[in-house]
């Protein structure tokens, strides 16, 4: 009788710890999720809010800094997080991806796979009545840039850069502690898309040209959410480096395409969304330290 009242309060104690330590986790992730959005929304909207009050286009001085700048608002944000985890020697959360060498595999297919998504969905828009597929606008863009290097560069670290370390490698795997991928992405697609809101009242913007009172301008607001789910599916896969390859390309495509009608808008917004459901419903449930002898707090990525 001893013996099994002694078992029984081992493993009571056991439990009570593990539900404590969980706990804990969860408190920690859902403080570090406040910290990053406080921090990106506030650095982003002010640089925004800044933009809007200078005369000019964003992509010319003056407004061209505070409108790049606030681009980065993500990035500081994660920034900030990880420089108080670090300080605290708090643990990375749970579903971090960490950087491994099928990473340097997977980022140029996934790559190419969302710039496909957006190639295929504007030939359909065609079919479907839309303007055909037209890259005669490139040689304006690369001009206008500098080059097509410049116009390359410019878009990788003005969105994919400047953002995807924040909200996939910070954001995500907090959210992911609570979540499921598919509620994560649905989640932190609107939290993105809202974020994205200041743009369309800068002068020079994609967003300012559509509108936000357009279908154009509803459309391409609406459209975050399935680029999220595939960045998210793709941050699951192979970490950061992967989720700024979808969003680098599918950016890139669309901009090359000059996509602004509704009908294409739509249909992109269609095709992305089959995809990333197909993807993440096939996807396996994945163990987030496959090494337990791994030391997460110097590998991980948030």
């Amino acid at each position: 009788m001893n013996t099994m009242h002694a078992t029984t309060a081992t493993t009571a104690t056991t439990a009570t710890t593990a539900t404590t330590t969980t706990t804990a986790h969860q408190s920690r992730s859902r403080s570090g999720l406040l910290l990053f959005m406080v921090v990106s929304f506030a650095t982003s909207w002010a640089a925004w809010g800044l933009a809007m009050g200078l005369d000019g286009s964003a992509t010319e001085p003056p407004a061209i800094v505070p409108y790049v700048l606030g681009a980065f608002g993500p990035l500081i944000g994660a920034l900030v997080v990880r420089v108080r985890r670090r300080r605290r020697g708090e643990p990375v959360p749970e579903h971090v991806v960490r950087f491994r060498p099928a990473t340097l595999l997977w980022a140029p297919f996934l790559l190419v796979l969302a710039s496909a998504s957006v190639v295929g969905a504007a030939f359909l828009g065609h079919a479907l009545g839309g303007p055909g597929v037209d890259l005669s606008e490139a040689d304006g863009l690369f001009e206008k840039a500098g080059g097509a290097a410049p116009f390359f560069v410019s878009m990788l670290v003005t969105g994919p850069l400047s953002e995807e370390a924040g909200w996939r490698g910070t954001a995500y795997p907090r959210m992911r502690a609570s979540m499921g991928r598919f509620t994560v992405g649905l989640v932190l697609g609107v939290i993105w898309s809202v974020w994205h809101l200041p743009l369309f009242f800068i002068d020079g913007t994609v967003q300012n040209k559509l509108g936000i009172d357009t279908l154009s301008g509803l459309l391409f607001a609406a459209s975050v959410i399935p680029m999220a789910m595939l960045t998210g599916y793709a941050y699951e896969r192979a970490g950061v480096a992967a989720a700024i390859a979808v969003h680098f390309a599918a950016n890139t495509t669309m901009v090359l395409l000059g996509v602004e009608e509704p009908v294409t808008q739509g249909a992109i917004m269609g095709v992305q969304a089959l995809l990333a459901l197909a993807l993440l419903a096939t996807q396996r449930t994945r163990t987030p330290y496959a090494d337990p002898a791994a030391r997460p707090l110097a590998h991980a990525e948030a």
